[in-house]
């Protein structure tokens, strides 16, 4: 493991130059960066943590905190798809992170005092639950942070184009033929769950075709078990639809399994579309069609906009919605004669 003298002399770069860089200075070419940090990575070079705090007043952390009110977390395939998108990124700049621990709640210390206590340069927070008081309390701090997954206009988000995903799948069961297209919602209380219900209801209005009762189903929390029950209230309708636009991939499962278990046929009876495009989505029988969420660009937006924050020292406020796509695969077909 070399100096930062050696990795100066192996680059060609001055010592302050090289320093900059790797603490990501705004004064260094992207291009100069790029070729020492890859030169570090080569011979194998890691600062001194504490050197690398006193001289940057960072601690070169960031606390990660979930919230969404199943109590998942990394669990659920999206959010840990987006998580390690982050890490990698967070990574390549020098960054931990440290996760809070859900047994906070049950202590004398919020999530706010417990990142202050470790002393984290930013928050990232996986968020369904925007009633959540220590999400609240966390972007009213004044500690830099970003919020993936749901919308605010007090803080930096990075969240999917949920709505346009709805629209998606309804075109895309709309081309096949289908009229009777029913829809399985994720709970409203979620960020996504209301905006992938506009993006079906919007999409059903521009297509003139009407939401029958008991079309619209709370799918609760996006599990696979819930997909199953609200999977077969719709089964039980005295008109059933030819279609059904599932609002994530494992209640999606879930609805398929009720489907089998009733005799029906995928797609030669009932057309399914899930939302997410998980790893088994491609996998199981037939294969999902599904929208897809780019989880890759969510983390590294993430990331990007959050360390933006911690290098300037100011908190800002964006919004940038990552764009979705249709995956097709075998569960979606021609509407049944």
């Amino acid at each position: 493991m070399g100096t930062i003298y050696d990795l100066a002399k192996m680059t060609g770069f001055s010592i302050t130059t090289v320093s900059k860089a790797l603490n990501n200075y705004s004064d260094v070419s992207e291009k100069t960066k790029a070729k020492i940090v890859q030169a570090a990575a080569e011979m194998g070079y890691l600062p001194n943590a504490h050197a690398q705090s006193l001289s940057t007043k960072r601690s070169w952390t960031i606390g990660v905190m979930f919230s969404e009110a199943h109590g998942v977390g990394m669990m659920h395939p999206f959010f840990n798809a987006i998580i390690e998108s982050f890490r990698k990124a967070t990574e390549q700049q020098g960054y931990d992170l440290i996760f809070a621990s859900r047994n906070l709640r049950n202590r004398d210390m919020s999530y706010l005092e417990h990142f202050r206590h470790r002393a984290v340069d930013g928050i990232v927070v996986i968020c369904s639950d925007q009633m959540d008081q220590h999400v609240q309390e966390l972007i009213q701090s004044t500690i830099p942070i970003v919020v993936v997954d749901m919308d605010s206009a007090d803080c930096s988000v990075v969240y999917s184009d949920n709505i346009n995903g709805g629209t998606l799948a309804v075109n895309h069961l709309h081309e096949l033929g289908h009229r009777l297209i029913a829809h399985i919602a994720g709970d409203t209380s979620t960020d996504a769950g209301r905006a992938r219900i506009e993006g079906y209801q919007q999409a059903m209005e521009q297509l003139d075709l009407p939401i029958p009762d008991g079309y619209l189903v709370n799918g609760g929390f996006f599990s696979g078990e819930e997909g199953k029950r609200a999977m077969n209230e719709l089964l039980a309708l005295p008109e059933r639809p030819t279609a059904v636009f599932v609002a994530g991939d494992e209640m999606a499962i879930g609805a398929i399994e009720a489907i089998h278990e009733a005799g029906l046929r995928i797609p030669e009876d009932i057309s399914v579309v899930g939302y997410d495009d998980i790893y088994m989505a491609q996998y199981i029988t037939p294969k999902l069609t599904t929208v897809r969420q780019d989880t890759e660009t969510i983390g590294q937006h993430a990331a990007s906009v959050l360390i933006e924050q911690i290098v300037n020292k100011k908190r800002v406020t964006t919004r940038d919605v990552i764009p979705v796509n249709l995956m097709v695969r075998q569960s979606t077909g021609p509407v049944p004669e």
